[in-house]
């Protein structure tokens, strides 16, 4: 029975760790940049977007243009979090990570 207890703490212990680090990701917040700098996008640690900024000097090029540098500005903003939100999960599971578990972004 002693083994089974521990295995119940560690559970126990690993869940308490696991909502910590929920409450983390949520308080993450990354900056995607694209064209130079023109354009900036703002993400939180779930994926929403908070802000967007457009420097002046962009909004003279092509429509396009301009859309494709907001694109570029999420897809290197959502990368970050990818990344931020794999380390917190490693400081909470102590780098043993779980199978098949994945973060919904």
């Amino acid at each position: 029975m002693t083994d089974f207890n521990k295995i119940l703490d560690k559970a126990k212990e690993l869940e308490a760790k696991m909502k910590e680090s929920q409450q983390n990701i949520k308080k993450i917040r990354v900056e995607g940049i694209s064209g130079s700098n023109s354009v900036k996008v703002i993400l939180d640690g779930e994926g929403e977007m908070q802000k967007i900024e457009i420097s002046d000097e962009i909004l003279k090029e092509e429509k396009s243009i301009i859309e494709d540098l907001i694109v570029a500005a999420h897809n290197n903003a959502k990368s970050q979090i990818k990344t931020k939100t794999s380390e917190e999960i490693s400081k909470a599971t102590g780098g043993l990570g779980i199978p098949g578990f994945k973060w919904p972004l």
